[in-house]
């Protein structure tokens, strides 16, 4: 039976989805089309009528992933104040380096996800990763933006700060005591965050 355009425009937007969850879970390199195929409920034959292999879908679930973590991101710091103030960036590192980020990969960012990944599975999934750490530092730098009026020092803040993040997320999740798990959240937490300023009465 032929598939209309509108079901297999379906088809792919569940295949993304559910290879997003499984990857960010368990890593690209350990998994293949049909555990895939089988998340998003479908065949091995379904994939491969979407996708030229493993690697395209790999980086189509790394795009689709950018888009899901930066908006709850985003989402979280806007409660907190307005974009570019202390409050916000302070949002986003709390928000991001937490035991929720790191209790739930298949949720949650694919840089600390797949990090060791990305250059082992071709170019096509290397770019996809590699515009996701660009897009990551391009919100933490504008979210630096009163507390860090210069470009380049924002720049610098923002590369600096995303390293300690994702950092901290991988080695809380590596490490087998769940004591120093949490103490590592908490205090690159606690170091990422930028002191608030007092305003004047």
């Amino acid at each position: 039976m032929r598939v209309s355009k509108a079901q297999m425009a379906k088809n792919r937007s569940r295949l993304i989805a559910a290879a997003g969850r499984v990857m960010r879970k368990r890593g690209i390199a350990g998994i293949g089309i049909d555990t895939l195929a089988s998340a998003a409920g479908m065949t091995h034959g379904a994939v491969y009528s979407q996708f030229a292999g493993k690697d395209e879908l790999a980086a189509a679930a790394i795009t689709q992933s950018l888009a899901e973590s930066t908006a709850a991101w985003h989402e979280a710091a806007s409660k907190a104040g307005s974009p570019g103030s202390p409050e916000y960036f302070n949002e986003l590192v709390r928000h991001y380096v937490s035991r929720a980020h790191r209790d739930n990969p298949q949720s949650g960012c694919a840089v600390a996800a797949l990090a060791t990944d990305a250059r082992r599975h071709g170019r096509r999934v290397w770019r996809a990763f590699s515009d996701h750490v660009t897009r990551l530092v391009d919100d933490l730098s504008a979210a630096l933006a009163e507390s860090h009026p210069d470009d380049e020092a924002r720049r610098d803040a923002a590369l600096v700060s995303m390293a300690s993040m994702v950092g901290a997320i991988m080695l809380a999740r590596a490490v087998e005591d769940p004591v120093l798990s949490d103490r590592i959240l908490l205090t690159v937490r606690r170091r990422t965050t930028q002191p608030l300023r007092t305003r004047a009465i």
